[in-house]
């Protein structure tokens, strides 16, 4: 089977750019797992308008990747915080393959390299993205692999 052959209206793949494909929320995400997850902390350090970040968290939390907690400071008035889900977790192998290949392909105007990395908490060795089978746990490049239709 060639690849035009294949439903582009029921692809995975698709869905998920639809879901997560935009600049704003792909940030959002990276905050979130880096430990941010209140709105006015977003607004500030992804630099978005307020009511972009609203929409871009109202959608993640309908989507399921995010969740809310309430919380309160002392005499100021409840309000939500935002944290990813296990849904939103499981796109933690994207953010480092998306670091990945900016390390790789878009540093090289930085001399002294990225700013910051994702570490082993145990060794505190760089970590890296790769493709491996779940049969054999081989990692493997685009040339080992190929598009299949699945029942």
């Amino acid at each position: 089977m060639r690849w035009l052959d294949f439903d582009s209206e029921r692809c995975t793949m698709q869905r998920t750019v639809a879901l997560i494909g935009d600049k704003w929320t792909m940030l959002l995400i990276r905050d979130a797992a880096n430990g941010v997850h209140r709105f006015d902390d977003y607004r500030r350090h992804v630099g978005l308008s307020e009511a972009v970040l609203a929409d871009r968290l109202r959608n993640l939390v309908a989507n399921g990747l995010f969740e809310t907690r309430e919380y309160q400071e002392p005499g100021q008035r409840k309000r939500r915080e935002y944290r990813l889900t296990a849904k939103g977790w499981d796109l933690f192998p994207v953010l480092i393959a998306l670091r990945q290949f900016g390390d790789k392909h878009l540093s090289e105007d930085d001399e002294d390299g990225p700013t910051w990395q994702i570490q082993h908490r145990d060794c505190g060795h760089p970590v890296r993205a790769e493709v491996r089978c779940v049969h054999d746990d081989q990692v493997l490049t685009y040339r080992d692999t190929k598009p299949v239709a699945v029942p």
